[in-house]
């Protein structure tokens, strides 16, 4: 998840992609990762706190769930991470 959220805030494909499957590479586009690189990196740059919310099964995979907590005390952002097979199978910031 932190590769990931590094991934974001350096706005590089390349590294995002590094630890997912086949299904998210396809469905992760550079013009998404813009994106969330232009409304997240801000608020990453204030500082957060990352919050782990427990994790649970499903369809397969391990969910994991964690809560960013951003020092501009702005709204709070829930981090959804599936994993199967050592891969990232979802992920998805809400």
């Amino acid at each position: 998840m932190r590769s990931m959220l590094a991934a974001i805030q350096a706005n590089s494909l390349t590294d995002f992609d590094a630890p997912a499957d086949e299904t998210v590479k396809a469905a992760m586009t550079q013009q998404i990762l813009d994106k969330m690189n232009q409304q997240l990196t801000p608020r990453f740059k204030q500082g957060y706190i990352v919050v782990g919310m427990g994790s649970l099964k499903k369809e397969g995979a391990l969910v994991y769930l964690w809560k960013l907590e951003f020092k501009d005390e702005g709204d709070d952002v829930l981090v959804t991470m599936a994993v199967k097979d050592g891969k990232v199978a979802g992920f998805y910031l809400r």
